[in-house]
This record gives C-alpha cells, structure tokens and sequence, in this order.
C-alpha cells in the first residue's frame, strides 16, 4: 500500500515523540507519527521502579502546558509531589498513556521497519507493509536500542547474560542466584528489586562506593537557592545552565560537548533505594571485570579486586551497565542513508534545530544530547526539543 507524501513522520511515541506531535497538532502541517506509547517505560524498565526524575521534571508537554504529571494525579487521586515523592514507574506509563489519548488520538501504533531516503524527502516502510512518503522525518525511538553491554559479556547467550532494560519484570529470576553487574542507577534499581523479589543477588562494580544522591530539601535557605539552584536536572548551576542555555552549549567545541554530556550527571543511584542495597546485598566494589565464563548451568564472574583475583558463581548475570548512543543500532535505517549521516562517536552531529547532515532528517532526545546537552538524556528536555522543533517544521 502507498498514500500521499506527508509533510512530517515521527518515529517513536515516548516523551519526545509525543510532545512533539502535540505541538504539531497546532500548526498546519500534515505528519503521522508511528510507534507503540511509552514503549520504553512500559517494556523496558522493571515493575517497581521509581523514577529519578523529581515530580515537576516528569511531565510531556502539550502547547499550553496544561496536562502535567501533576494535573493527572489529581484526576485519579494519585499521591504526588513536585519535589521528594519519587514518581513509581506505573503512574508514568499511565500518565504518558493518558497525554497520547488526549493529545495525539492519530498515533499508529505500529513499527516502522524501514527508513530510505527518496529524493525530495524520505520513504518509511512499517511493519504492516504500508509505504509512506514525507518531506521530513523525526527519529524519536529514545534508548531503548542502545543498550552498552562490556566486551567481556558481548558473545554470551542471553540465557545467561542480559542487560536491564531487558527486564520489565523480575519475577522470573526469584529463588536464582544473579550477580549485577554496575555502580549507577540502573544497576542499583535492578538489584533492589530481584533482592526484594526473592533473588539471590550480588553486586559487582567498579566504584569504590556507592555514592547515593541525598534526598531532597525544602525549602531550602535562600543563600542555597542562589548557590545551588535546583533545575529538571537537579540542583546546581552546571545542570541548570544545561537546561536553561542549551543553544549555548551547542556553541562549545565538539569535544567538551562531547566530555560534559559523558561525566555530567554519571551514573548514581536515588537515595531511596540506599536501604534496599546497603547490609542486605553483598556488595564487590573497586573491581575490575575480567571475564564471564559457563559453569555448569550457569556462569562464573571472574573479576579483579584490589590486585586479587575473585569470582562468583550464579545462574544469570544482569549488565546494569547504561546506555551508549549508536546509530550503527538504529537497524530500520537504510545502510545507505547512515552512512550519509555526519556523526562522532556513532553519535548524530546535529544542527541548531536538531538537524542532521541529511536535509530533513531529525533526531531528538538522547540522540541528541552530544549537541545540546544532558538535557536531552531526560525526560525534561522533551520541552525545549518540541518548541523549536515544531517552530522550525511548521515554519520550513
């Protein structure tokens, strides 16, 4: 099947997707946006979870601001707090649920298999086999195809190595011995969970401690305020100069760019999982992995400790080891057309208005992080991306 060319496609229907097209829905300009709602959260993060993200910093946003993560818990009678109320995962994915129903009703909730360039614009492929022609397209497909496993862990079947996003729910692992491996959120987030799930568990990370985030205060002294403002990022005037100038940031050279977005806002748990971990999972810090081999049914962690060599034995190891942008894993777009996509580090080199090399094609959220800023690494900067974006596309 084929239909008329479209102005506008946006592939992926997480905060960025779905902003951006409620933004669009106010402008005259023919688009179609294609993927499952809240995909990510709802497949790829475990049940349980809670968000790091403070409650004022969680929303998607419509053109006038009207629907926040706020506004629905009142609705539904949800506890919420714009500051020290972790937001569970479950309310998030309802949330964003309930902004694509009111806001973007025309969302097709199939995949799109395959994206070539075709002169003047683009041909999308979806999964349903229908050809669809449009003069620009958006990839807003977020992390969820960029999960970073070490090397050591890359050849291992996945019956006995997975990575966390690959968990939405750790009930299967109750009763088995797992070893996690990592220092940072996703890590400590998992290991709570399979702790409290029942799962024999044991950490293994490279940091010499584990360095919680403290819980919030409020309110805060006034000289504090000034000297650590609080942001969507946190507080501090590095992450909020991140989201209030990120047109200046994407004015540094490529390298600091490229420096900030990596060790700013690292890998660190919330405090409220700290109880979980701290006394009741037995924790191997300040190691080094060597390798990952079967043992029996199972597999062996071997790793290095302080110059000693140590290793653990479990039935299935979890890589709590993040993300890392590649393009090189965005597999529906055509080889030919990647390759014409100016990157660094498998990372989009985009434009002032979120433009890559290739005329007319966009990326936004994490992909573009390495040319606006850790802003873009969150659901806060969905915002900012679908205000200039939306501006530019229905100015084009």
């Amino acid at each position: 099947m084929s239909a008329a060319a479209i102005d506008i496609a946006i592939i992926g229907a997480g905060p960025y997707g779905l902003s951006l097209a409620a933004h669009l829905g106010q402008t005259r300009r023919s688009f179609r946006i294609f993927g499952e709602p809240m995909r990510f959260w709802s497949r790829h993060m475990p049940r349980g979870m809670r968000l790091k993200s403070e409650g004022f910093a969680s929303n998607l946003y419509d053109p006038k601001s009207e629907f926040t993560l706020e506004h629905y818990c009142k609705e539904n009678g949800i506890p919420y707090a714009h500051i020290g109320f972790p937001v569970p995962l479950e309310t998030f994915i309802a949330y964003g649920r309930e902004f694509q129903r009111r806001y973007v009703p025309q969302l097709e909730q199939v995949e799109v298999e395959k994206l070539v360039e075709r002169s003047p614009g683009f041909e999308l492929t979806t999964a349903a086999g229908e050809t669809v022609r449009s003069r620009s397209v958006v990839v807003a497909t977020g992390i969820g195809s960029f999960a970073y496993f070490p090397p050591p862990l890359r050849d291992l079947p996945s019956a006995l190595v997975s990575h966390s996003s690959h968990h939405s729910d750790v009930g299967s692992l109750r009763d088995r011995r797992v070893a996690v491996l990592g220092g940072g959120s996703s890590a400590i987030d998992i290991a709570a969970l399979l702790k409290e799930a029942g799962a024999d568990v044991e950490l293994i990370a490279r940091t010499d401690s584990l360095e919680f985030h403290n819980p919030p205060r409020e309110p805060r002294p006034l000289l504090e305020r000034i000297t650590e403002p609080r942001s969507g990022l946190g507080i501090g005037w590095r992450s909020r100069l991140s989201c209030d100038v990120p047109l200046v940031f994407h004015t540094l050279p490529e390298h600091i760019r490229i420096q900030a977005v990596a060790r700013h806002l690292g890998p660190a748990p919330c405090w409220f999982t700290r109880d979980a971990i701290v006394g009741k999972v037995p924790l191997h810090l300040g190691a080094t992995l060597d390798r990952v081999e079967s043992a029996g049914s199972g597999i062996r962690v071997i790793f290095s400790q302080r110059g000693e060599k140590k290793s653990i034995e479990a039935d299935h190891l979890i890589a709590g080891t993040g993300f890392k942008v590649a393009l090189s894993r965005l597999k529906f777009i055509d080889p030919s057309l990647r390759s014409r996509i100016r990157s660094t580090e498998d990372s989009p080199v985009l434009g002032r208005r979120f433009d890559a090399s290739v005329p007319g094609l966009h990326f936004v959220g994490v992909s573009a992080a390495n040319s606006f800023g850790p802003m873009l690494r969150f659901a806060f900067g969905a915002n900012y991306a679908a205000k200039r974006l939306s501006r530019h596309l229905a100015a084009a």
